[in-house]
């Protein structure tokens, strides 16, 4: 199946968190870390805020269907990336590839310096994934003030401590806008 990538629209953000509930079933094989498959997530809301700022893509099939999407906002001179869900049965695919491909570009057309985002360390389609994808680990020392207080905020909602880093990926050929 083809799919394409674009910006995501105001009528999208209904379905994104039935979508981010079903790639987060993957964690349901990480017995320490099964709840996050129950986790609300983003509300919708949250997505419409990224929608009215563009910064929010989705990956559509057949008849419009999507099957992932990546969230941001910007912060500063970087682009967060709040959440990136691929529909469990399209994981694999290169979607989420597909997905940082549209946020860097979208970065990089904002004169951003970089893209940022949290995540879990040892879990094979987190860190492991997004160093694969160009981005590289902060170390605690490195954490900018923002960041620091995402990962205190993430162990405080549950989290195990510890577990989760901070990751960057520099954005090339940024301009000024």
């Amino acid at each position: 199946m083809l799919f394409s990538i674009r910006v995501a629209d105001e009528g999208d953000a209904c379905s994104l968190p039935a979508l981010e509930h079903s790639a987060g079933q993957a964690f349901r094989a990480v017995p320490e870390l099964a709840w996050v498959a129950d986790d609300t997530g983003m509300t919708v809301d949250a997505h419409r805020a990224c929608i009215k700022t563009r910064t929010c893509w989705v990956a559509v099939g057949e008849q419009e269907r999507i099957a992932g999407f990546l969230s941001a906002q910007p912060c500063g001179h970087d682009l967060h990336i709040l959440e990136m869900s691929v529909a469990r049965d399209r994981q694999g695919s290169g979607l989420g590839r597909r997905l940082l491909a549209a946020a860097y570009d979208g970065a990089r057309a904002r004169g951003l310096t970089g893209l940022t985002l949290t995540t879990f360390h040892a879990i094979p389609w987190n860190a492991p994934f997004y160093e694969k994808a160009g981005f590289y680990q902060l170390l605690p020392a490195a954490l900018d003030a923002r960041l620091a207080a995402l990962l205190q905020a993430e162990a405080r909602a549950g989290f195990p401590a510890g577990s989760r880093c901070a990751m960057r990926q520099d954005v090339m050929g940024t301009h000024e806008t």
